[in-house]
């Protein structure tokens, strides 16, 4: 009956567009006054904010705000059109050229933000503008941006991939190498969507770049380019932990902006520092209100029967992976992605675990099932980012953007099918 209660109540107070931290701290408050069985026992709400402080009592989240700052700061100077520009001289020669430049950018801003909603509010504004006025259709080029948004929490840094180490104990460095592979070929099968879509509608593409132009455009591009690089380096080769690596993250894109660009005002500065701590502030809502929330969900014993049911359904991995997908797919419909590895991540983990199947496969599975969350209605973030980005109408964001999940979804069912593409490269390089 708990767990009904629980989970009913979290649907309606998202329903009714109270946030997330909020929608969780108050359905597991409530749960826990009814597990108790004494609604007016509030002295027993003492272990509601120890619950929420211990949940954040943990040196690895530091690294979120840190990779936060550091896309910001990126952000905040003409870096995204940097990058942009340079993708587009790297890719922009084939069919439909902005497309394909507009997923190579993400996949280089990736190794800056860490985050899906960076990357649409960044780096997107600037792809859709140079696509529609180059004769692209509104509703495509922010369909495009929307499905390109996904590879930036899969390719290092990502800060899901951070949250989930805190839950999980999985090294951070393994998770970002686990998310090199499958970043790149996402990228590959998003290009390929677009080729496709470039054909049928005979969108432009630009002549093959000169070689003078390409070093111009890297040399540009050059300083961002560097952050992942430095980043799995140094993680790798353990002169840092990954919340240091966030750290020289955050110190490298200042540098970068106020001496390379020489972008960044005082003015700038504070409103960048402002922005990262209220988003900072959002994030540690979420992680403390989801772990409260989770807490109770245990107590309320839906985490071990869902276990032992999920278990009884199948032993079988592969027909495990499947359900799994099934399930955060529809879960990253409705609840924001911290949100949901906070709550649901050591309830999936614990079956997995039994079954022999890597927590770090099954975390990078997960992440990528969150993310195409995002840009999946009803509740997809990334979505109405770019629609109004694009000027265009949620219905028709939506409707130019369900034919990019084909190819979001081909690239889960390999992953899902064919571990080695996650862990290939993290068991051979650590």
């Amino acid at each position: 009956m708990l767990y009904i209660i629980l989970t009913l109540g979290l649907i309606i107070l998202l329903a009714m567009g109270i946030p997330v931290g909020f929608s969780l701290l108050l359905t597991g408050a409530i749960g826990y006054l009814i597990n108790i069985g004494d609604i007016g026992a509030w002295m027993e709400m003492t272990i509601l904010p120890m619950k929420m402080s211990y949940s954040l009592q943990n040196f690895l989240l530091i690294s979120i705000p840190l990779f936060i700052l550091a896309a910001k700061l990126m952000n905040g100077s003409s870096i995204t059109k940097k990058l942009f520009g340079f993708a587009n001289v790297c890719v922009g020669w084939l069919p439909g050229g902005l497309g394909h430049a507009n997923i190579f950018a993400s996949l280089l801003f990736a190794g800056m933000s860490g985050t899906a909603t960076s990357d649409a509010a960044g780096l997107g504004q600037v792809e859709i503008e140079a696509m529609k006025q180059n004769g692209y259709d509104a509703d495509f080029s922010a369909a495009v941006t929307a499905a390109s948004t996904t590879i930036g929490p899969i390719f290092p840094p990502s800060v899901p991939m951070v949250m989930y180490s805190t839950i999980s104990g999985v090294s951070v460095g393994k998770l970002f190498l686990g998310g090199i592979v499958p970043g790149v070929l996402l990228t590959i099968v998003l290009m390929a969507m677009v080729f496709f879509y470039a054909k049928k509608k005979n969108y432009p593409q630009e002549s093959f770049p000169t070689f003078k132009r390409f070093l111009s455009s890297f040399k540009s591009a050059i300083f961002p380019i560097l952050t992942p690089i430095i980043l799995l380096s140094g993680i790798w080769s353990g002169m840092f932990t990954a919340t240091e690596a966030a750290a020289i993250a955050a110190l490298y894109a200042l540098l970068v902006s106020v001496f390379i660009f020489k972008e960044m005002t005082g003015k700038l500065l504070l409103q960048i520092l402002k922005e990262t701590a209220r988003d900072t502030a959002s994030i540690g809502l979420v992680v403390a209100s989801a772990a409260f929330y989770g807490w109770v969900l245990a107590r309320s014993g839906l985490t071990v029967a869902f276990a032992d049911w999920i278990l009884g359904l199948t032993s079988n991995r592969i027909v495990f992976m499947l359900l799994v997908n099934l399930f955060f797919l529809v879960i990253g419909c409705f609840l924001e992605s911290i949100a949901a590895i906070t709550i649901f991540g050591p309830v999936m983990l614990a079956p997995a675990i039994q079954l022999g199947i890597d927590p770090l496969f099954f975390g990078v599975i997960m992440v990528f099932n969150l993310m195409i969350g995002l840009v999946t209605p009803p509740f997809g973030i990334v979505l109405f980012i770019t629609a109004d980005q694009a000027k265009i109408s949620f219905h028709k964001m939506v409707k130019a953007t369900l034919p990019f999940l084909i190819p979001l979804l081909v690239m889960l069912l390999l992953m899902s099918v064919v571990p080695t593409i996650v862990t290939g490269l993290p068991n051979l390089l650590m």
